[in-house]
Parts: structure tokens; sequence; C-alpha cells
């Protein structure tokens, strides 16, 4: 679809996935549009599966969910059934806030979120070694946040956005 993004549709998917709390209104007045044209913008970029879904981020420190982990795992014998098993179990379990498969020496990389360290053990032990299916997991724990965004680079899509943001 990035070949069909004019200014338009390209300055609106800018200004909500930096901020979808604003109003139909609000946006088509930043892209010159009146509120009409500009819902049927967003609704057919929501129709095309472009717009996935509008959330809001939460402070995870203030909620005394500070304990970010990244953990590479490998299964013990990585058969479509024990994949298929170990993603169903994944999405089930609200610690793990980002799961993909990678190339390498793991299957998966995950990120995941808890209060603590006991609680990342407890997690560990009780969910995800408990399934049987993992061989190995290698653990790094985040000290610091650099950068954490959800927004997409629309620059490298569309000219009518800067590639730095």
């Amino acid at each position: 679809m990035s070949e069909t993004l004019d200014s338009v549709d390209a300055k609106i998917l800018d200004l909500i996935q930096h901020d979808a709390a604003l109003s139909v209104a609000e946006i088509a007045d930043r892209v010159g549009l009146s509120s009409s044209p500009c819902w049927r913008r967003i609704k057919r970029l929501e129709d095309a599966g472009v717009i996935q879904r509008r959330v809001t981020i939460l402070d995870r420190d203030l909620l005394g969910l500070g304990f970010e982990v990244y953990c590479t795992v490998k299964l013990s014998l990585p058969t479509k059934e024990n994949l298929d098993s170990f993603e169903t179990a994944i999405t089930k379990l609200p610690e793990v806030v980002q799961c993909a498969t990678v190339t390498g020496s793991a299957d998966y990389e995950l990120r995941v979120v808890t209060r603590d360290m006991h609680a990342f053990d407890d997690f560990l032990r009780d969910k995800i070694l408990s399934l049987g299916l993992v061989s190995n997991i290698e653990s790094r724990i985040v000290i610091r946040s650099v950068k954490n965004t959800t927004a997409a680079p629309l620059g490298l899509v569309s000219p009518y956005i800067s590639a730095q943001g």
C-alpha cells in the first residue's frame, strides 16, 4: 500500500501513530481537509489493514512493571507441532509483550515485562520451562531503555514525511 500513500494519507498516519487520541476534526484541520473526507481516508486505511488498532501506551515503571528482559529461546525439538504449541502458549502469557521467530541459533526472541527479578524467575519456571519444549534460554536484563517507539518509520516509504521522524 505504500505506493498509494499520498501526502494527506502519510500525514494522517504520522499524526495518529504519535497521538491516537486526536479527534477526526483535529486531524482534518492539521492535514487541510474537512472532517468527512478525513474520516473516509482513515476508514479506508483501517479497512486496508494499514491501521491495525489504536492503543494507549502506559508507563510501566509507574505501574510497578519496570523489569524488562529480552530472552532468546531455543526449543528442544523445533518441529512444526512444537513451534505451533510454543507460539500458542506464548500468545496467552501477558508477561510476553513481543515474540518473534528469529534466524541463528535460537528459535525465538521474547521481550518480557514483569514486576521484578523474582517475578521473572517465577515466569521462567512456571510458564516457559513448564511447557517442556525449551532446551535453552538466554536472558538479557534491560538496564535502561534508550529508545522505545511504536511509530513506523513512514519517512522510509513516503517522501511526504521526514525520514528523521
